[in-house]
């Protein structure tokens, strides 16, 4: 039963293909940054948001310009009581009017909608650095998860092959009964893991659709695309200091929330205007009737022209209560540019640590894993010399299978780690790097061939 079931179990993991896309496209970790920028929902929302606020400049600059109107008014009594005024009234115009005077309405009004503008920009900005750090950190998850199904797939495969040479040992009278039991527990408690590293990575594949903003195809499939590339480890060495000035200046929601405070600057000169007079001039041309008889002829017509003039003298302290709201939401807006500062800096610093711990997790592991391959390869030697158990050999297997995928995750969180600071610095993460320019270019063959190396597990547990 067990030998069937283990049968059928590698039936399935290996003699289905792999996920794959019939004329899909692939996709680098930049190339898939880019198609994020272009196609994300939250992006796309973003960048409406900056054409409606241009939308509310030309609004607002409308002050500026002439305004053009045209009015008229008919009607006609049924019946009246005698009189000698006519029974039909009408009249129609057509006008220019032109603000003179606003005590500084249309001026800062057209100033909020510029500042506004700048801020949706900045808003845009913001998303669009977000989006692209859950676009990194969504692709290295990515390739995390299929070098975990490699590293298990192969571990997998070897300890299968170490159960066939246990029962061949077992019938051939060499060992007992208990070594292939064993054999078939390891490859027992390997299948799930193998299982689940699988649909991790479909969860994957997913979570990067989702950010693509495409819609997860009907079927087996579970995304229209590949991606290329490996889990590799580029070393970066940032400096703390340099890192929190490039996100005091560079961060856009730092100048997102400078322009609210800017924008109640200009909001609160738009409601003591309400304070000062409006003076508009007009002219235009009226067509209009005269009821009086006495007055004059019926139909009257000719050009016009005046001044138009407002003072709220006493508005029962409207204005007043506007301008004392304005005042308490820029006092609001000074402290969210503080905190601001404080969360930013935080986000820098928390980042800067999780590299720091990266880079010391990194290092220990791959040590870890040259380690676990000695120590297998002495634990084959053994019991090929008969001084060492099988149970030996197996935990050393599947120690040299913990170290690799400890590995790669460390790789993972480094480069999490590194998308994250270069996210809360909004510069690019070359330009982070002081330490390692140089060496990163000596030594990018070699950590290739270590992402390669670390998802490739030992052939075979056995040396006979």
């Amino acid at each position: 039963m067990r030998l069937e079931f283990s049968a059928a179990a590698l039936l399935l993991t290996f003699g289905l293909p792999a996920p794959s896309w019939a004329a899909v496209p692939a996709y680098t970790i930049d190339e898939g940054v880019a198609l994020a920028q272009a196609q994300n929902p939250e992006i796309a929302i973003a960048r409406k948001k900056v054409q409606g606020a241009r939308g509310g400049w030309i609004e607002a600059r409308s002050g500026y310009i002439p305004s053009l109107t045209s009015s008229g008014l008919y009607d006609k009594r049924q019946q009246q009581s005698e009189t000698r005024l006519r029974e039909e009234d009408y009249n129609a115009r057509l006008q220019v009017e032109q603000n003179l005077y606003t005590g500084g309405a249309v001026t800062s009004q057209v100033a909020i909608a510029q500042l506004n503008i700048d801020k949706a920009n900045y808003e845009l900005q913001e998303i669009v650095s977000r989006v692209t750090l859950d676009v990194r950190i969504a692709f290295n998850e990515l390739l995390l998860n299929r070098a975990k199904v490699r590293v298990r797939q192969h571990s997998v495969r070897v300890l299968d092959e170490e159960l066939k040479s246990q029962q061949q040992s077992f019938s051939a009278g060499i060992v007992g009964k208990l070594n292939v039991q064993r054999a078939e527990v390891a490859l027992a408690n390997e299948q799930p893991e193998l299982f689940n590293a699988d649909t991790q990575l479909r969860n994957s594949y997913l979570r990067l659709s989702e950010l693509f903003g495409m819609d997860a195809p009907s079927g087996t499939a579970v995304a229209p695309f590949e991606v290329s590339g490996e889990l590799q480890y580029q070393p970066n060495h940032p400096d703390l200091n340099d890192c929190l000035a490039r996100a005091d200046a560079n961060r856009a929601v730092i100048k997102a929330r400078q322009k609210d405070i800017e924008i109640e600057d200009r909001q609160y000169i738009l409601d003591r205007s309400g304070l000062r007079p409006h003076v508009r001039a007009f002219s235009g041309y009226e067509v209009y009737s005269e009821r009086d008889p006495e007055v004059g002829q019926e139909f009257n017509y000719g050009y016009v022209v005046g001044i138009n003039a407002t003072w709220n003298i006493f508005d029962g302290f409207a204005t007043k209560g506007r301008m004392q709201a304005t005042h308490a939401r820029r006092e609001a807006a000074v402290q969210a540019l503080a905190a601001a500062h404080r969360s930013v800096a935080s986000e820098v610093r928390g980042a800067f640590f999780d590299l720091e711990q990266a880079e010391r997790v990194l290092e220990t592991e791959t040590r870890n894993v040259q380690t676990a391959d000695e120590a297998l390869e002495i634990a084959k030697g053994n019991f090929a010399a008969g001084l060492g158990t099988q149970l030996d050999t197996l935990q050393a297997a599947s120690d040299v299978t913990r170290t690799r995928t400890t590995r790669l995750s460390a790789i993972y969180l480094h480069n999490v780690a590194l998308a994250r600071l270069a996210h809360a610095c909004a510069s690019p993460a070359e330009a982070l790097d002081f330490a390692s320019k140089i060496k990163n270019a000596r030594n990018e063959n070699q950590n290739a061939a270590q992402a390669a190396d670390v998802a490739r597990p030992p052939a075979k547990l056995s040396q006979r």
